[in-house]
């Protein structure tokens, strides 16, 4: 068992003293750890690009939203109306405004 070991131990110390295998290591270490592209700015880059596309999917949707909205109320006066009421609580003149405000519950 002892001569295997001591082999093995062998091929590691020579494994060591091996250039190209030392500046290959090194480059390794150098690209992974301390280069401006490293893994740790890679996992970053990956997360912002995920969180962008996810806002720019949402942004998409209210865009496709506003713009069915928009699209209603140029083609039909009575949701144009309604729109009003609601939303900036305009009224005829002959008309009175109530707004019913549910009330808080404390818990």
């Amino acid at each position: 068992m002892k001569i295997i070991e001591l082999i093995s131990m062998q091929r590691l110390i020579s494994l060591f003293k091996n250039k190209f295998f030392l500046v290959t290591l090194a480059f390794l270490v150098w690209m992974i750890f301390f280069d401006k592209n490293d893994l740790f700015s890679q996992y970053e880059y990956r997360h912002q690009v995920t969180k962008l596309k996810q806002e720019r999917d949402f942004y998409k949707a209210e865009t496709d939203q506003v713009t069915k909205e928009l699209n209603e109320l140029s083609s039909n006066p009575q949701q144009l109306e309604k729109f009003a009421r609601e939303k900036y609580l305009m009224k005829k003149d002959n008309e009175d405004v109530y707004l019913v405000v549910p009330e808080k519950t404390e818990k």
